[in-house]
């Protein structure tokens, strides 16, 4: 069975395709990095967006979602975005925790694996 990467660099790929397996990298925001949870959110699930469409797949066919907060006070602020992207009928199993990211400005981090 092939594997594909995408967007592969020195450390990590953004995402990877086995099989009719796409799994994405944790991700994190770039433009909104230092802005609100929700904004954060936001890049986030748009970036998730075009991976998932890069490797064949989309938001409605996400298995799990493992998702990090720096602060879980920002639970509700982060499911609001949330719960307006995942499309109705088709929420992914899902964990959220609250974990220290690699810097700073991040205050959200958001991995999936999909079926293709």
């Amino acid at each position: 069975m092939t594997i594909q990467r995408i967007k592969p660099g020195p450390r990590m790929s953004a995402a990877v395709v086995h099989g009719d397996t796409v799994y994405l990298a944790g991700q994190v925001a770039d433009k909104t990095a230092g802005k609100s949870v929700a904004e954060q959110t936001q890049e986030i699930l748009s970036m998730i967006d075009g991976l998932l469409a890069e490797a064949g797949s989309d938001k409605s066919k996400i298995l799990m979602t493992n998702i990090w907060l720096t602060d879980m006070g920002t639970f509700q602020e982060m499911n609001a975005v949330w719960d307006a992207w995942v499309p109705t009928g088709n929420s992914p199993a899902r964990a959220t925790v609250e974990a220290k990211l690699a810097a700073a400005p991040f205050k959200v981090e958001i991995a999936v694996i999909a079926a293709k």
